[in-house]
């Protein structure tokens, strides 16, 4: 359990550092990702305002019934693309990517490549 807590420590010190570099707006929102043994979540946020513009999760509808799991990286890639669609639809396609002090590996890199494919740019 120790080195657990330790793991997450150093991840949140890690999220910190990058969130001192990196700030998302209106025009260029933050795209946030989380990850749980479970399920991964996206957000687009607006840091300026302190607004979310767009939150998917695989506890999202459309994503629960077409992934039986949301912690492997199908369900990633689903969450992905869905994020994109949404987004497209408020018109944004410039994003700064925010990997949470999570490596760009597995199930993250799959959610961001899934969302490059369907539109966004960063």
């Amino acid at each position: 359990m120790e080195k657990k807590r330790r793991a997450n420590n150093a991840r949140l010190k890690r999220h910190q550092r990058i969130r001192t570099k990196i700030s998302g707006s209106s025009t260029r929102p933050r795209l946030c990702v989380f990850r749980s043994l479970k399920h991964i979540y996206a957000q687009l946020i607006d840091d300026e305002n302190g607004h979310t513009l767009v939150g998917v999760s695989t506890m999202s509808p459309e994503i629960k019934a077409a992934a039986a799991y949301g912690g492997n990286i199908a369900a990633a890639k689903e969450v992905g693309k869905l994020l994109a669609k949404k987004a497209s639809e408020q018109e944004i396609t410039q994003v700064v990517f925010d990997r949470g002090g999570y490596k760009f590996h597995g199930r993250v890199a799959a959610l961001a490549e899934s969302a490059r494919e369907n539109g966004m740019q960063f």
